[in-house]
């Protein structure tokens, strides 16, 4: 959440972690958060198609996605926009 805000001053933003419902599956390794959904509004994201700005969440997150973050659901708008 940190990061996100740091990168985009949201004007929304929710990071809730579904790891619980992914235990025994693929990418969870017990030591929960490692799947999560984020759901963000930013004006950085303004004039911008889904595809890039969704690589500019993971480009915010690169390293976690490497190495905790197994699964990533974006949901993403400019503030006047709703999320896509």
């Amino acid at each position: 959440e940190r990061r996100l805000r740091g990168a985009f001053d949201p004007t929304r933003l929710v990071v809730r972690d579904d790891s619980a419902a992914h235990g025994g599956h693929a990418g969870h390794d017990g030591r929960g958060e490692s799947h999560f959904t984020v759901e963000i509004a930013a004006g950085a994201f303004a004039g911008l198609g889904r595809v890039e700005r969704q690589r500019r969440i993971n480009a915010a997150l690169a390293d976690l996605l490497k190495t905790r973050i197994h699964a990533l659901a974006i949901r993403v708008s400019a503030p006047d926009e709703r999320a896509r």
